[in-house]
């Protein structure tokens, strides 16, 4: 579906996700949007989606890379889509911004790109890219035990020797955001660790083996009770704009951008702790 990796084949049709209100109200916004669109890509590209150029008979697979932060929530509007097309298939891989970057300027297939901030963006090939919307926003929380066992209650905390600090690797999103947050607070933290993107720096905490992390609000939301939240004053913390970037024109592709951006993805972003972009 990119024409940079040359013809995909289909992959097979996945099942309409079992009915929930909130996916079908996504389904329903993604087909309105879709409709006004106003193009159906470049010539032929019909037959390299399966699709039939209507809004109503999508087919094919979408390949979608995106931030590990956004798992859940994209997720949810995967399904919600893939419901409302059952011809249709969303195939997501989830990782580190950065390498995600690096892979679509190595040739790496892929439809959208969904990043954790702008500035994780600006290392892509801008030829390779067909539009750029934001879409959410995400700020920074200390994730800790539900037990609290290090008694943590702020960013000062984590300069104790006694505390096991893991923090994400430097050079991806969530690591500059955090090192930025505590440049501010003027904190050297006593850390561990550091992991290749967010969810693995987060399972250290649930897994018992961390005493505090520094991850974004939204994967404290999304974890549901497995770690706790300490919150980051705002004068404090960092705040990430998340942009979905459409690497080529197919009318599938459209449709899951038009999905990630109509009120009900909104909505879908938000239930996950997300802000709005």
């Amino acid at each position: 579906m990119t024409g940079r990796a040359g013809p995909r084949r289909d992959r097979p049709s996945l099942s309409p996700a079992p009915g929930r209100t909130a996916l079908a109200a996504l389904g329903t916004v993604a087909i309105l949007l879709l409709a006004g669109c106003g193009g159906t890509g470049a010539p032929g590209s019909d037959a390299r989606a399966g699709g039939t150029g209507t809004g109503s008979a999508l087919s094919g697979t979408v390949t979608v890379l995106a931030a590990a932060s956004l798992t859940e929530s994209f997720d949810a509007i995967k399904a919600g889509l893939e419901a409302a097309h059952p011809g249709l298939s969303v195939a997501v891989s989830y990782g580190s911004s950065a390498t995600l970057v690096q892979q679509v300027n190595q040739g790496a297939p892929a439809d959208v790109l969904a990043l954790a901030g702008q500035a994780a963006a600006k290392p892509l090939d801008q030829s390779l890219v067909r539009s750029t919307e934001l879409f959410a926003s995400n700020s920074l929380e200390i994730a800790v035990p539900p037990s609290n066992p290090g008694k943590v209650t702020g960013l000062a905390d984590l300069a104790r020797t006694d505390l096991k600090v893991v923090l994400c690797e430097t050079t991806v999103p969530c690591g500059k955001a955090a090192a930025a947050t505590l440049a501010r607070a003027e904190v050297e933290p006593h850390v561990v660790s550091r992991e290749i993107d967010v969810k693995a720096t987060l399972a250290k905490v649930s897994l018992g083996e961390a005493d505090a992390a520094i991850v974004y609000r939204s994967d404290v939301v999304a974890a549901k009770g497995a770690v706790s939240g300490i919150p980051i004053p705002a004068k404090l913390n960092t705040t990430l704009h998340y942009p979905v970037i459409r690497l080529d024109d197919e009318p599938a592709t459209r449709a899951f951008v038009a999905a990630v951006l109509s009120p009900a993805g909104r909505a879908t972003l938000t239930t996950f702790g997300f802000g709005p972009p």
